[in-house]
């Protein structure tokens, strides 16, 4: 077998970022794709906005991963495509990876590796929708595969469960393709996506946005005919008597993404109860060492520019291939719906970290605190904070005075 000094695994925009990176770090990189294409979602993503604070300027999904795959190719970046991993198994000198490809069974070694494998779509049955399973019934991101990639059109009259960005998305590229989207419908008193896409998404194609509402039954023998929606309480249960039906002859959800983490998990790596994905330190290494996560596999991410941030940080760190020292454990407080790093790694550089965290809420003039044994070391001012848009910060850990021994946390507090 040839030898790596890193494996990345997924060749969508994180993993194009960490291989380029890893490369430009001096290491010998191989990138390990499932799909017959580099590029992973943004193959799909026809519509623009990618690349503003990557590039500085406005791109399509295709041409953001255009920019990194002429990088890859440029520097002779091995990447192997239709090449689905089988397992990965851990060494005494690093890890081989075994993979089923075109050419038969592949494996491959290597010192560190980046978990770049993304994250999937809940489907119907994971938000417990009742009824028939009749054709018409579509996640999001399928549904834009059909429209984006393989011009068809699934849909004549669509209800939309989810206000997910795909999800809001996909309700102005159905419009605009002449199928009506009868309403979009949340279960929660507010939107899950960007405001950006609200507004232009729905409300500037006049498509009723339904909070507070959701779907519990589908009705269809082999087409899907109807679907039963109804509003919900506080605990997001239907109120009976609400109910109404809609006629439709599909239903797309975008009610989550849940982080791929299967290869993680079969090597013992921890995962975060919050993000759902790996416990990481400020070099996005794992609680296994030799093992990174970045992108969405680590933490579904609102931004594209910033899956690349750290995804380019992580491939620089697993060609180096620091070893795990004393962390001191970043631990949640109030307000925080999910953030990383999780750890501190005293034995790293920690002086330029690169903090991302959401909201658990809405919040007017709130404050992020940084607390050290008790005591404020940092706080930061925010305007305005929703939970589906990702902030980032950077702080300088280096000026806490930490110890092995400091009990760090990390909280929000609405002024």
């Amino acid at each position: 077998m040839k030898k790596y000094g890193v494996i990345v695994i997924g060749g969508g925009p994180a993993g194009l970022a960490a291989a380029e990176s890893a490369k430009k770090a001096g290491a010998e990189v191989v990138v390990i794709e499932r799909e017959a294409r580099l590029g992973g979602i943004l193959k799909q993503c026809v519509h623009d906005g990618f690349g503003l604070i990557r590039f500085g300027e406005k791109l399509a999904g295709p041409e953001y991963a255009e920019r990194y795959i002429d990088e890859v190719k440029a520097l002779g970046i091995e990447c192997r495509t239709l090449t689905f991993v089988t397992g990965i198994e851990k060494t005494q000198g690093g890890f081989v990876v075994h993979c089923v490809s075109r050419d038969g069974v592949v494996s491959f070694e290597g010192d560190s590796i980046v978990l770049a494998t993304g994250c999937r779509e809940r489907t119907a049955k994971q938000v417990l929708i009742q009824g028939t399973r009749p054709a018409g019934v579509f996640t999001a991101g399928t549904a834009q595969n059909f429209v984006n990639l393989m011009g068809k059109l699934p849909a004549k009259k669509c209800v939309i469960l989810g206000s997910g960005d795909i999800g809001l998305i996909m309700a102005r590229r159905l419009t605009l393709e002449g199928a009506e989207v009868e309403g979009v419908y949340e279960v929660k008193p507010e939107p899950s996506g960007l405001t950006r896409n609200i507004h232009q998404c729905l409300y500037d194609f006049d498509i009723p946005l339904h909070l507070s509402h959701t779907v519990t039954r589908v009705f269809g023998t082999d087409r899907l005919e109807a679907v039963e929606v109804a509003a919900v309480d506080g605990g997001m249960r239907p109120i009976k008597g609400t109910e109404r039906i809609v006629e439709c002859d599909a239903l797309i959800l975008s009610v989550g993404l849940i982080p791929e983490n299967e290869l993680a998990e079969s090597l013992g790596v921890k995962i975060n109860p919050f993000t759902k994905g790996p416990d990481c330190d400020q070099s996005y290494a794992t609680s296994v060492d030799g093992i990174y996560s970045a992108g969405n596999a680590l933490n579904v991410f609102d931004l594209v520019d910033y899956v690349s941030e750290c995804a380019a940080s992580a491939g620089a760190n697993a060609a180096r291939g620091d070893k795990d020292g004393k962390c001191v454990t970043l631990s949640r407080g109030a307000g925080l719906l999910s953030y990383v790093p999780h750890r501190i790694c005293l034995d790293k550089p920690h002086d330029k970290v690169v903090v991302f965290f959401r909201s658990a809420k809405d919040m007017d003039r709130a404050t992020l605190r940084i607390t050290v044994d008790g005591r404020e070391v940092f706080k930061k001012k925010f305007a305005f904070l929703r939970p589906p848009e990702m902030q980032r910060l950077e702080v300088d850990f280096s000026a806490f005075g930490l110890g092995a021994d400091s009990e760090l946390g990390i909280s929000l507090e609405e002024n």
